[in-house]
């Protein structure tokens, strides 16, 4: 039971050391609304709307960006100076936007 207790005890500080700010985020992300929207709502057709998606998405594809698993000529620049700090703040902000949805009657 120690054991189990000290791998929890060590899970929960790590998370903490990446904790996300939103606020942080949301400023970094004036970078980001000449294609996504200000509000993470894109207004082209091809791009995608960031408002309302899963943190570890974002996360994930601005990491595949940045390292270059993933390839888009704007989008490979924009992440390549991305710390691991504002990748999870940028997740934070866009994940936290709410987005309504409703079906057509």
């Amino acid at each position: 039971m120690k054991g189990r207790a000290a791998i929890v005890l060590a899970l929960a500080c790590a998370a903490g050391a990446h904790a996300q700010d939103a606020a942080a985020g949301k400023a970094r992300a004036a970078a980001c609304a000449m294609c996504h929207g200000p509000a993470g709502i894109a207004a082209a057709p091809d791009t995608p709307n960031l408002a309302g998606q899963p943190a570890s998405y974002i996360e994930e594809q601005l990491k595949a960006y940045r390292g270059g698993s993933r390839k888009h000529e704007v989008m490979s620049l924009m992440a390549r100076p991305l710390s691991d700090a504002d990748i999870a703040n940028l997740a934070a902000w866009f994940s936290s936007i709410k987005v309504e949805a409703t079906a057509p009657k």
